[in-house]
């Protein structure tokens, strides 16, 4: 995760230059809460990063209590939240039952352990509380995954959770009646490097045990010639399969024993 951490930091200058698809997915989870959000005083940004979901929360909910939570201290730092914590969201410094919702766009993904993730959501939420949040699911990059798989065995692309293992997740750690949605969206290129850039732009460099040998870069050559392949109407496309999920914390009801 330190490196994670890093590579956030290292991109926050650039990260909303970068950011189409994250601020698209952003909006439309914001969207969202027109038709299923209530009252909330005090709303959690998880994963809030530069900011791009805080400030429409913001307007969305002027009235309320908004708290940006980042593990990467300068994107927080690019945010204009009043209250901002930099910590990790599976250790999150908030008391039980505090939060009225959580919101999460595109950060659950960077979180190894979802089964802690949302141990932490469903301990710091209020009874009725919500929780709502987007990730990436498996077909993610799947262009740019299949290109790398015929140049060696290794990962170079990152694993994404299944939408269905993710509401499993969810039901074991509490939370009721999780819904689930996906839809996917597809960015296209000139030029692989350009895909590559804006990667490295958010900070989500894929890319691992790149070498600057010989050998490193005539694997590289290869794989953007294998990404070729899928150039249609003179576009490269990078395929992004997007997850959105939400559900409520709701007390546990038992019935009468006679």
């Amino acid at each position: 995760m330190s490196q994670v951490r890093s590579a956030f930091n290292k991109a926050s200058s650039q990260y909303d230059e970068h950011a189409f698809l994250q601020k698209e997915i952003a909006s439309r989870l914001d969207a969202k809460l027109e038709v299923i959000s209530g009252k909330s005083n005090v709303i959690l940004d998880l994963g809030a990063g530069t900011g791009l979901l805080s400030h429409q929360l913001s307007k969305r909910f002027p009235d309320s209590q908004l708290v940006c939570l980042d593990f990467a201290h300068q994107s927080l730092a690019h945010n204009l939240a009043n209250s901002k914590i930099c910590a990790d969201a599976n250790h999150l410094p908030l008391a039980d039952n505090s939060v009225d919702m959580v919101i999460s766009s595109l950060m659950m993904q960077w979180c190894p352990d979802l089964k802690q993730l949302f141990s932490e959501i469903h301990r710091v939420l209020k009874n009725d509380g919500l929780i709502l949040f987007s990730t990436f699911g498996p077909d993610t990059l799947k262009e740019l995954k299949k290109s790398w798989s015929v140049v060696d065995n290794e990962t170079h692309v990152n694993t994404f959770t299944d939408m269905h293992d993710i509401g499993d997740q969810m039901l074991q750690s509490g939370f009721q009646s999780p819904v689930m949605e996906m839809e996917r969206l597809t960015l296209t290129y000139d030029k692989v490097i350009d895909l590559m850039h804006d990667l490295k732009g958010i900070g989500a460099q894929t890319v691992h045990n790149r070498s600057k040998s010989l050998t490193g870069k005539t694997k590289f050559n290869k794989m953007i010639e294998m990404y070729e392949s899928y150039r249609k109407h003179d576009k490269l496309p990078a395929t992004y399969e997007v997850i959105y999920g939400h559900a409520w914390k709701q007390e546990k009801q038992f019935g009468a024993i006679y």
